[in-house]
């Protein structure tokens, strides 16, 4: 069996590292499995990247890019969040006709990869893991308050729309169009994800299955806390709370301005005396809240060996995301023995069990969320107990044999069913 996996990225955030982890557990359980991204930084010869090769390519890609968003820019009030429209797609055919796969998995595929009806032209069965909501929906890749989705979108509120026609109904219609005869099988990467997928106007007909994220358990896995933190210059003696992702303290839906309440009111206890935070996935911001403690900004971290030695050198991991599919950040935590607070919402459900592994915090009350960190270092022998819990939660759940033989189960129904 050839399995050929689309991604923007291999290796550039989270969705992208997932989408690598899964390519390599399939490798590992025999699968004759490739990648093709457009911007590869991996030195996999497995992965196939599409950069521009010459001066004419790269003007080609950002002039693509460039129309992608034009429309976007007659939008003066959109919201900061992400809103994909894709127009124009790179040269993916050649390279899929070259490689001959028996199927198709989508992965990650916006910023002018693929476009919707690019995907009827692939003549392979498609099986597309979801890692956010955009699929189904006219361009937003999380829906927050809106139900739009559940009919053909319009009206968009991400982009302060007030017209039905608006270019979120203009995407759902192409995609409506032209995914009506795909031979497509959605995979989502947690529960939350695919009850709002089977909710939708595009994929409540389709088959929808939960197949979480992979995580490297060979890079991500306990480490003595001590030398993690003599190699990241990190006191021995304190409490750390952990708090990390791509854009961290910018990006809305990853909770900071929740966070900065929950650690202030830390601060103020017997317990923030010793205690101090640590941020990767941003640098110190220029206008930084005091969050009445010392506050360490490592900025973005590449490595997976040095992400792993962070999560190890922490005693507990804030994850205050108001939405999430299946982010890679607790589930490596956890891995690497630390538990992980949350609020009790979307894809975190999933990974974090309440009082178990870590703690799920009332939403989206920052109070709360003081008293998961609280209830989670306070206690040395409870701590020992909620780290040996993480550990098993993603022995028994998130490793790359489960869910690679996962993977291949699909693979070969919908194969034979052919």
């Amino acid at each position: 069996m050839k399995v050929l996996i689309l991604s923007t990225w291999d290796r550039e955030g989270g969705a992208a590292r997932a989408a690598y982890s899964t390519h390599k557990s399939l490798q590992q359980a025999g699968i004759d499995s490739r990648m093709l991204v457009a911007n590869k930084s991996s030195e996999d010869s497995k992965v196939i990247g599409l950069q521009p090769l010459k001066y004419s390519d790269a003007i080609l890609r950002e002039t693509r890019l460039f129309f992608n968003s034009i429309e976007l820019k007659l939008y003066k009030n959109k919201s900061a969040d992400i809103f994909s429209v894709p127009k124009f797609a790179d040269k993916v055919l050649p390279e899929i006709r070259k490689i001959n796969p028996d199927i198709i998995n989508l992965h990650w595929i916006c910023k002018g990869f693929l476009t919707p009806e690019i995907l009827a032209k692939f003549n392979k069965p498609i099986v597309w893991t979801l890692q956010d909501m955009w699929s189904f929906t006219g361009g937003c890749h999380y829906a927050s308050d809106c139900l739009r989705y559940l009919d053909s979108c319009g009206s968009c509120p991400q982009l302060a729309s007030h017209q039905e026609q608006d270019i979120s109904r203009k995407l759902w219609r192409r995609k409506q169009q032209s995914w009506q005869n795909l031979n497509l099988t959605v995979v989502a990467v947690s529960h939350w994800l695919a009850d709002c997928a089977r909710r939708s106007s595009l994929f409540k007909e389709r088959r929808i299955e939960v197949i979480p994220n992979v995580i490297d358990a060979s890079t991500f896995k306990p480490r003595a806390k001590n030398v993690a933190r003599e190699i990241l210059n990190l006191p021995l003696n304190h409490k750390i709370i952990l708090f990390g992702a791509i854009r961290a303290t910018q990006d809305k839906r990853k909770g900071f301005e929740y966070l900065v309440p929950a650690v202030q009111k830390i601060a103020q206890t017997e317990l923030g005396k010793n205690t101090e935070v640590v941020v990767f996935g941003a640098a110190k911001p220029q206008n930084a809240p005091d969050l009445g403690m010392k506050t360490t900004y490592l900025g973005t971290i590449k490595d997976d060996i040095m992400l792993s030695l962070v999560y190890a050198a922490a005693d507990v991991m804030l994850v205050p995301s108001t939405e999430d599919a299946c982010p890679q950040t607790p589930i490596e935590s956890l891995a690497c023995g630390t538990p992980v607070v949350c609020f009790d919402a979307s894809g975190l459900k999933d990974i974090v069990e309440h009082r178990q592994n870590g703690y799920r915090a009332q939403c989206f009350s920052s109070d709360d969320l003081a008293a998961g960190i609280t209830w989670v270092l306070q206690d040395e022998e409870r701590w020992h107990l909620l780290s040996q819990r993480a550990q098993e939660k993603v022995e028994q759940e998130f490793t790359g044999e489960i869910l690679a033989q996962a993977y291949l189960n699909l693979y070969q129904e919908i194969l034979s069913s052919r």
